[in-house]
């Protein structure tokens, strides 16, 4: 196709005539020519010959420019092959791995108080690497070291070449090759973050919850919100009971009166929450809350009374009814105040109300 290309531009015109036909008219042709030079041999070129002066410039012409075009295709393929082989050329540099890409060096933490950077070369060099920020190169990485074909190993732990942490922001990592004489640019910003969530809860609180499983006030709810995503954290009696799964502004803490799987005892308990952000750090708790654990509680735990006379007593739970025990009767009634009658004979009597499989207990002395 290119021979095709290159006749039809040059002006030759291709007709289709039989092979034998062509033959017989270029020896025709020939012996005209001959003729006429041998009539007129002063004759600067004979009509209809193509062997005359006029003849041979308009040749000489067409393969001038034939010759042309060809050399501009060839330029052409030329300054084609060489950018296809410059779009598949390879980096010296590639399988960039960079982990966490937030971390902080004053969490205290073991998976984000570095940035690790990993990278694999295709060809031995000499490395030098930085990290920068706002185009101002801030901490070297390393400086001058030749590695070997294969994984290269380095670590930002967010301090600069002084000795100082280095302010909140991004950086960016960039690795200089000496024998390639290229620098690059590693597409894999990094975050440094060293501060804290902030939390928002509602504060003093105080109520009760009853975990006994009936339903009724069986754990502790609290709503909060946070500066920036993360963990909330609840914590009784300093104590983790809650990291949330997820990292979302807002939500709701709950508290089903267990403390390392086990019920709390009765009795006052002091929640606090905190938070904990991508980069580790984590909002130093504060109380909010107190929260009582009680299943059945009496008003009073001692009672003095006179032989045979009456007394109340306050039971506070959940259960919309209690049983009770004393001396040697028994029964059901409504939870609230309950009515006895003391003994006759003088002594130290105990008193039993429970209810949700919980029960307590008070002494009635009678004298």
């Amino acid at each position: 196709m290119a021979w095709l290309l290159v006749l039809l531009l040059s002006g030759i015109k291709i007709v289709g005539v039989p092979a034998g036909d062509v033959a017989d008219r270029r020896v025709a042709r020939r012996r005209r020519a001959r003729a006429a030079r041998v009539a007129n041999p002063a004759a600067p070129g004979v009509r209809g010959c193509r062997g005359g002066p006029g003849v041979e410039s308009a040749g000489l012409a067409r393969l001038l420019s034939t010759a042309f075009l060809v050399a501009l295709l060839a330029a052409t393929a030329a300054a084609f092959a060489l950018t296809q082989g410059a779009k598949v050329e390879l980096s010296p540099i590639f399988g960039t791995k960079v982990e966490p890409k937030i971390f902080s060096p004053e969490c205290g933490c073991d998976d984000t108080s570095v940035a690790n950077i990993d990278f694999k070369l295709r060809k031995r060099d000499r490395i030098t690497a930085w990290m920068e920020r706002d185009g101002k190169r801030l901490r070297t990485l390393v400086s001058g070291r030749s590695y070997r074909p294969g994984r290269v190993a380095l670590v930002f732990d967010g301090v600069s070449d002084r000795g100082l942490t280095l302010p909140d922001g991004l950086y960016r990592p960039v690795v200089h090759l000496a024998r390639e004489h290229r620098t690059i640019k590693l597409p894999s910003p990094i975050e440094l973050d060293t501060k804290p969530p902030r939390v928002y809860v509602r504060h003093r609180h105080y109520t009760h919850i009853s975990p006994d499983g009936d339903g009724r006030k069986d754990e502790y709810r609290v709503a909060y919100r946070l500066g920036e995503r993360g963990h909330a954290i609840l914590l009784v009696d300093d104590r983790q009971v809650v990291y949330t799964r997820f990292k979302p502004l807002s939500g709701e803490l709950r508290w089903n009166g267990k403390i390392d799987g086990r019920l709390a005892r009765p009795g006052n308990h002091v929640l606090k929450i905190s938070a904990e952000d991508a980069a580790g750090n984590r909002t130093p708790p504060f109380p909010f809350a107190v929260v009582t654990v009680r299943y059945v509680t009496l008003g009073r735990t001692r009672v003095l009374v006179r032989p045979g006379g009456r007394f109340a007593i306050l039971v506070l739970a959940d259960a919309p009814e209690v049983k009770w025990l004393f001396k040697r009767s028994r029964g059901v009634a409504r939870t609230g105040t309950l009515h006895f009658k003391a003994p006759k004979k003088p002594g130290v009597y105990r008193l039993y109300v429970s209810a949700a499989g919980h029960s307590a207990k008070a002494l009635v002395v009678v004298g």
